[in-house]
């Protein structure tokens, strides 16, 4: 086992001040214009991207927002020390994984990206730059954390880092039958594994709805890799592994749709497999694809969690609704999650359900159906993956987004942030803080 102490394991909020090393430029800044934004268009101050200290012995970073991921990993992995939630692709700045946060396939055990942030420095409509943390100004902590940029610029951050003994995961994915064979083995073998992932058929039905490749995996050690990779246990490779539950990119009819589904569950044979991933592979399988929904227009994600008590009905309502579209999507992801950190952080106790969703001129009637299905079940849909939820159910979903509003209302009380939003102005978000 490595040696290093894990940060995750302990309580971010209790770690003691110590002395950092100093590091170097990531890269200069003066190569950004005077605003840095992300594909979020959550707003990142100047000159946000320098990696500032960084302590060896507890795993405490602080950087500037604009880092991104593959930066991190860059500056770090080599040494061992990696994030310890992993978005979904290494394009994503520090400031955005916060200003989100973030969830990866270990939500369900180590909560989301914001639980690993210390401190926060924000710079606020009035020009002022404000320190929070859990301790001091919490309020605009959790605000900030998960609030997707709406309270103010995010400067600095502080954030732990964990240290693994490889950059490699060691994973075991089960074919599954139907919908309550694949959350009986979540209930089951989550418990002693880190991640956890499935990839769920939406066109299947009658005894087979639900059906999954579901995939566990644990960090592996050096004894389990093979030959060649412990000569760099570190290395992320370039060629990257195609991963069972990686989303199709969408563009294909139903038929296709259905053919290739049949082929990806079929093509497992055995009832389980087991396999070694590098972490470029595991943890950035659109980054490996090129598929960047971000870039494609023709898709738009839809992520929504169903509480635990209800996620089996819930689940199934969905899927049977899915399967009755034919502008549905036709696979989707599912996760074990638990509460999110900030007060508009996504998701809650329970499963999350993610798909690419084509655009054509009924799906705004189609998510509108699912809403309805979610709210109904006590459920929430992501914001920060959303363009139209309705202002009163968005309220309903989210019952501290009052208390957010608050704390909006008192730091940017011209309400300066969405105005310089130019991409994504989280139009839900707005219309609920106009209602």
């Amino acid at each position: 086992m490595n040696s290093k102490s894990d940060p995750a394991m302990q309580n971010p909020a209790a770690q003691p001040e110590s002395r950092s090393s100093a590091l170097p430029f990531v890269r200069h800044p003066e190569t950004h214009s005077p605003e840095v934004r992300g594909a979020s268009d959550a707003p990142i101050h100047p000159r946000s991207n320098r990696i500032l200290h960084f302590n060896e012995r507890t795993g405490l970073l602080c950087c500037e927002a604009g880092v991104t991921i593959e930066e991190l990993l860059n500056a770090f992995g080599l040494q061992g020390w990696f994030p310890i939630v992993h978005p979904e692709t290494q394009s994503m700045t520090v400031g955005e994984a916060v200003a989100f946060d973030v969830s990866g396939y270990n939500q369900y055990r180590d909560g989301s990206f914001g639980r690993y942030v210390r401190r926060l420095s924000v710079a606020l409509a009035s020009g002022e730059t404000v320190l929070c943390s859990r301790e001091q100004h919490s309020d605009l902590f959790w605000a900030t954390v998960g609030g997707m940029g709406l309270t103010g610029t995010l400067v600095e951050i502080e954030l732990f880092l964990r240290p693994v003994e490889t950059a490699y995961c060691k994973t075991l994915t089960l074919k599954t039958r139907d919908l309550l064979e694949t959350l009986a083995l979540f209930e089951k073998r989550t418990s002693y594994c880190q991640y956890a992932v499935a990839w769920v058929d939406c066109l299947a039905s009658g005894d087979f709805l639900g059906r999954s490749l579901l995939t566990l995996g644990n960090d592996a050690t050096v004894e389990e890799l093979h030959r060649r990779q412990r000569v760099r246990p570190f290395a992320l490779e370039t060629h990257r592994q195609s991963v069972p539950f990686a989303l199709p990119s969408g563009g294909w009819n139903r038929y296709a749709a259905g053919l290739w589904n049949e082929l990806h569950y079929y093509r497992q044979r055995a009832p389980q497999t087991e396999a070694i991933f590098n972490f470029n592979s595991f943890f950035y399988a659109n980054d490996a694809s090129g598929h960047q929904r971000d870039g494609n227009s023709e898709l738009i994600r839809y992520q929504c969690a169903i509480p635990t008590s209800v996620s089996r009905e819930g689940l199934t309502c969905i899927l049977k609704f899915l399967g009755s579209k034919g502008n549905a999507p036709a696979s989707a992801v599912l996760q074990r999650v638990q509460k999110g950190e900030g007060w508009l952080s996504f998701p809650m106790p329970g499963y999350s359900l993610t798909m690419d969703v084509s655009l054509s001129a009924e799906t705004g009637d189609l998510l509108a159906q699912l809403d309805r299905i979610v709210l109904e079940y006590g459920g929430c849909v992501k914001l920060t993956e959303d363009s139209r939820l309705h202002p009163a159910v968005l309220r309903r979903m989210y019952p501290n987004f009052d208390r957010w509003l608050q704390v909006k209302s008192l730091v940017d009380p011209d309400h300066h942030y969405p105005a310089l939003s130019e991409g994504l102005h989280f139009p839900s978000v707005w219309g609920a803080m106009a209602a």
